[in-house]
């Protein structure tokens, strides 16, 4: 008996979930299909009646776990900062950021998987910047180097074998990124 076509909705949504946790944990090498399959308890084999191949999956694995986490509407970076430079974000890969976990990665994977997170990119400068006030290039160059440094930092934190050293970091980027802020702000008055 052929599933109904929510039920195949459901079943890719659990492939694209539990694909979305191992990438983020183990890197896209480290994870292999049948993995991923096993994962959302499911066989091997149903895989290719979802994706046609591993970087079609890649790239609809992030776009999913991107859009849900999209942010509707200006985000404040202070609000933003305070919980992605936490020591439970360090913690969390498996839910964690995708850029730390995976931009690398995704550099040198397939076209469509860096299509999906420019595109999120795009997105996420807006809405930061949008959050801000001043001109236009302004608010950008702060949207993009609050990001550029929250990413950044929450790379050196889970590099960091030392939780004290990792604590230093998160704490230091988000005294950096206040100040960085607060003389945006002053400089828009």
């Amino acid at each position: 008996m052929r599933n109904s076509q929510a039920k195949k909705d459901e079943n890719r949504q659990l492939i694209l979930n539990a694909a979305g946790n191992l990438f983020r944990e183990r890197g896209i090498d480290g994870v292999s299909v049948a993995e991923v399959m096993g994962a959302a308890s499911m066989t091997h084999g149903g895989f290719y009646r979802h994706f046609a191949d591993k970087n079609e999956l890649v790239a609809q694995t992030l776009a999913s776990v991107l859009d849900s986490g999209a942010e509707k509407g200006p985000t404040p970076i202070a609000a933003y900062a305070e919980d992605y430079l936490s020591m439970a974000h360090r913690a969390d890969t498996a839910e964690g950021c995708v850029f730390a976990a995976l931009g690398p990665e995704v550099v040198r994977g397939a076209a469509a998987s860096r299509q999906v997170m420019t595109n999120t990119i795009r997105r996420q400068v807006d809405s930061f910047a949008q959050s801000l006030s001043g001109a236009e290039a302004t608010r950008r160059e702060v949207a993009i180097g609050s990001w550029a440094t929250m990413i950044g930092a929450i790379v050196l934190a889970r590099v960091a074998d030392d939780d004290a050293l990792a604590q230093e970091i998160l704490t230091d980027a988000k005294k950096w990124l206040s100040a960085g802020i607060a003389l945006h702000a002053e400089d828009s008055i």
